[in-house]
């Protein structure tokens, strides 16, 4: 793996949260997905979207589309994703999307993923090897301990050195134990969904 070494992290650097909505049987088969531009962990500087497909094989290429046509693409530093999986097990090859934008990608979780679940849940959906091997191009799950170190989340990255990728999440964690951009991106993304 290419490994992109910072010389400087910024305490503003600008980074690109992404996640998508919630999702029912009435989503007619799109679901939501938000990207949510901030400095740091303290400033919101702005906010995209597009839609997936349920269970679909586009959230890659929908989610580079939707970093490249941004006004913000020149200032972004690092994207990051909540989990690898979007509008159920549409997956996010991390590899492609660094590949596509020219930009590290870090996927975080709170919980540590069930590869062997995760496995399983896919023999049922079309495109099942494909859909594992971009689940395996995001490289080995790191588990890091947050700002405050009492919680930790877990971490996967492509494009950027480990140790780089840990100072990020934890410069951009004011509030929590994940990054403000993941934060309010989740907030915004479900709260449109519900509407």
């Amino acid at each position: 793996m290419v490994c992109r070494k910072f010389r400087v992290i910024k305490p503003e650097i600008r980074v690109l949260g992404v996640d998508d909505g919630t999702f029912t049987s009435h989503s007619k088969g799109l679901v939501l997905v938000v990207g949510v531009v901030f400095r740091g962990g303290y400033w919101l500087d702005g906010v995209m979207h597009t839609k997936i497909k349920i269970d679909g094989f586009d959230a890659t290429t929908k989610i580079a589309s939707m970093v490249l046509n941004s006004p913000h693409y020149k200032q972004l530093r690092v994207i990051m994703l909540n989990g690898i999986t979007f509008a159920g097990f549409n997956v996010v090859d991390a590899k492609k999307l660094n590949a596509k934008t020219k930009l590290p990608v870090l996927a975080v979780t709170r919980d540590k993923p069930n590869f062997k679940e995760i496995r399983e849940a896919l023999r049922h959906l079309p495109k099942s090897r494909e859909r594992w091997k971009a689940i395996r191009n995001t490289g080995e799950i790191i588990q890091v301990d947050t700002r405050n170190k009492r919680e930790t989340v877990y971490m996967q990255y492509s494009g950027i050195c480990e140790e780089d990728a840990k100072k990020i999440l934890r410069l951009t964690s004011t509030r929590s134990n994940v990054p403000e951009a993941l934060r309010v991106a989740h907030l915004i993304a479900s709260g449109l969904s519900a509407t």
